[in-house]
């Protein structure tokens, strides 16, 4: 990722951060819609609770991005979790969508072309190396 990447993927979440609630819940939906296989992964799970560690983790690796020594282990961690509780390659990529339409939908107009291909830099580093670190 460049430094203006970083920037506007940091600037960008600011504008999320408010809406942080209808952001999960959003992408949630957009999730399961789009990719049934991952619904039964939650299915025990409390979605608000689950909502909220998402828009955590999502804080953390974005305000990591210009230390990336700092998320890169918390990142392998996750991923070993995930394939644990039964995550595919596959989902990766479902969830790298969901997510780039989730803030395209939450914000809105701001979602530039610049925006859009500094989240993906973003999550194609983040899921490239979960990926790596559980298969």
């Amino acid at each position: 990722m460049t430094p203006d990447q970083v920037t506007l993927v940091q600037e960008s979440f600011k504008k999320v951060v408010p809406i942080k609630e209808k952001a999960a819940e959003l992408f949630y939906g957009r999730l399961f819609a789009t990719d049934p296989t991952t619904a039964p992964l939650f299915a025990k799970s409390d979605m608000l609770l689950q909502g909220q560690k998402l828009m955590a983790a999502l804080a953390m690796v974005v305000a990591s991005l210009r230390t990336p020594e700092k998320v890169v282990p918390v990142a392998q961690d996750m991923a070993k979790r995930h394939l644990a509780y039964g995550v595919t390659r596959a989902q990766y990529r479902s969830v790298g969508a969901a997510l780039i339409w989730t803030l395209s939908q939450g914000l809105g107009p701001e979602f530039t072309p610049e925006v859009e291909a500094a989240w993906l830099a973003a999550y194609t580093l983040l899921s490239s190396v979960m990926i790596e670190a559980a298969y």
